[in-house]
């Protein structure tokens, strides 16, 4: 199972997170973009539904494939601001790392 990480930055004149280089919205303080950063880590992890999915690959070939809906990643909440949350502003969220 894969890992993605949510970073809390600075961003635009304000707080963002990051995942895989591409920004979130841009919110006026940090404990806006951490919550906002925690809600989405809370909601990647939540398991969906079996489902069969097609797709056609670059050389116009079909594919038939079932996707396990428990088959989610496992997400991490990282503060590079080091202003760590209470433990009850991170509920549900695997991990929180603050990074110096």
């Amino acid at each position: 199972m894969s890992d993605i990480t949510y970073e809390i930055v600075q961003h635009d004149g304000g707080w963002a997170y990051k995942v895989d280089g591409v920004f979130s919205e841009t919110f006026p303080t940090h404990a806006e973009a951490l919550a906002a950063a925690q809600a989405a880590a809370e909601e990647q992890e939540v398991p969906g539904h079996t489902e069969t999915i097609e797709y056609e690959d670059d050389k116009g070939k079909w594919h038939t494939e079932t996707a396990s809906g428990r088959d989610r990643p496992h997400t991490v909440v990282k503060d590079t601001s080091c202003q760590k949350p209470t433990s009850d502003a991170l509920p549900r969220v695997a991990s929180f790392h603050c990074v110096l």
